[in-house]
């Protein structure tokens, strides 16, 4: 007999000391949510049109081939619909089994990152592992298991998540272990972001909202320490500050990026017509490919990628309002603020809101790793949609 405690609680909380096991629905019972399917499918499909558009003449110019990029974004679609593809066929109870054995697995592959012979140096950075022609993130899946952990262990610990040594702690333990893995590579942004996975995950989950202001407030020294003990990172803080003061160099990208969204107006120069593109933006098909969207399709464009985004965050919620167990509830909300969260972060350091962060715009920008952790943060999203009807 379950033991009932009556507590405030979050929207997704536990409320019972010794929570029976709920039996979620089978989830070949219910189809996946019609509207994540449709809305991934238009933003992969207008990421395709995005990524050829601005990579054109860099590819020619950097491979000979101006359809390589292209190429390999295609690729990476086709991998990424099948790791949709499955992770939407397992159900939640096989992703409550799966959590600590896939953080296990993210805590070695981000060790292995800084092995040398596995982790690759890319831009003074060393955030990929390699096999032979095959490598890929590990950062990019350690969101999507920050999530799956969170989920499983805040439902296991019930009521006492409401306490701060049994409850906020440990998973400010965890996860500030996968932080200083990612800070060390470095990867700052994505260290930030798991920070607020942290917060919002143990919010919904039923922490208080004072013990969660102390590791927020222990966290600020780490933070400026970060900062100020790393030239490129006090580079980056000033430049946003100020990108004028050095539009030639250290905030040459961010104006560029202020010129082309500028330009669009309201209805945009047109689909190719963008000027920036031809090798004045730096990172046009990744990280900046949404201020290439502003100059050729306007504001009006631009918010009708926001809209999409907007639907993915509506249906997140319902999955997660919807589930019958309090894992699939709180999973299906991480995800969902995972997704719209990184695509925020990546919308406002174009426009200049947020420091530069090397975080993609989920769907659309090019590259491997972050299409297929996309992918499978989707197929998540379905997989709990079966089940929530």
């Amino acid at each position: 007999m379950s033991l009932s405690v009556p507590t405030r609680t979050g929207p997704f909380a536990v409320t019972h000391r010794y929570a029976p096991r709920a039996e979620p629905v089978s989830v070949v019972a219910y189809g996946g949510d019609p509207w994540i399917v449709l809305t991934i499918v238009a933003l992969v499909g207008l990421g395709i049109v995005m990524v050829l558009n601005t990579s054109f003449f860099f590819s020619g110019e950097r491979y000979d081939d101006p359809y390589y990029v292209l190429q390999k974004h295609l690729v990476s679609i086709a991998l990424g619909g099948v790791a949709c593809f499955i992770a939407s066929r397992l159900g939640s109870r096989q992703y409550q089994q799966l959590a600590y054995p896939l953080l296990a697995l993210a805590v070695l592959a981000l060790i292995a990152v800084l092995i040398p012979g596995l982790g690759l140096v890319r831009g003074g950075a060393r955030r990929w592992v390699g096999f032979g022609p095959l490598n890929f993130q590990p950062s990019e899946f350690a969101k999507i298991v920050t999530v799956l952990y969170l989920a499983h262990s805040i439902v296991r610990k019930g009521p006492q998540i409401r306490t701060f040594t049994r409850g906020v702690l440990p998973h400010t333990i965890v996860v500030g272990l996968l932080s200083v893995l990612v800070v060390v590579e470095p990867d700052f942004g994505t260290a930030v972001l798991l920070g607020m996975l942290l917060g919002t995950m143990l919010f919904l989950g039923g922490a208080r909202a004072r013990d969660l202001v102390v590791p927020l407030v222990a966290v600020i020294p780490v933070l400026v320490y970060a900062v100020r003990s790393s030239p490129y990172r006090i580079r980056r803080v000033l430049t946003f500050l100020d990108p004028w003061e050095d539009p030639l160099n250290a905030g040459f990208q961010l104006v560029q990026s202020f010129l082309a969204v500028g330009s669009g107006g309201l209805l945009g120069a047109g689909l190719g017509e963008s000027k920036q593109k031809m090798f004045y933006l730096p990172e046009a098909h990744t990280d900046f490919i949404f201020s290439v969207i502003g100059e050729e399709l306007g504001l009006i464009g631009a918010l009708a990628f926001v809209g999409l985004f907007g639907v993915l965050a509506v249906r997140g919620f319902r999955i997660a309002l919807r589930h019958p167990t309090p894992f699939g509830r709180l999973v299906a909300s991480g995800i969902t603020v995972l997704i719209v969260l990184q695509a925020t972060v990546n919308m406002a350091v174009v426009l200049g809101l947020l420091p530069t962060k090397g975080l993609a715009l989920p769907f659309i920008s090019y590259g491997g790793s972050a299409m297929l952790a996309s992918m499978t943060s989707a197929g998540i999203l379905l997989a709990l949609s079966r089940e929530s009807g």
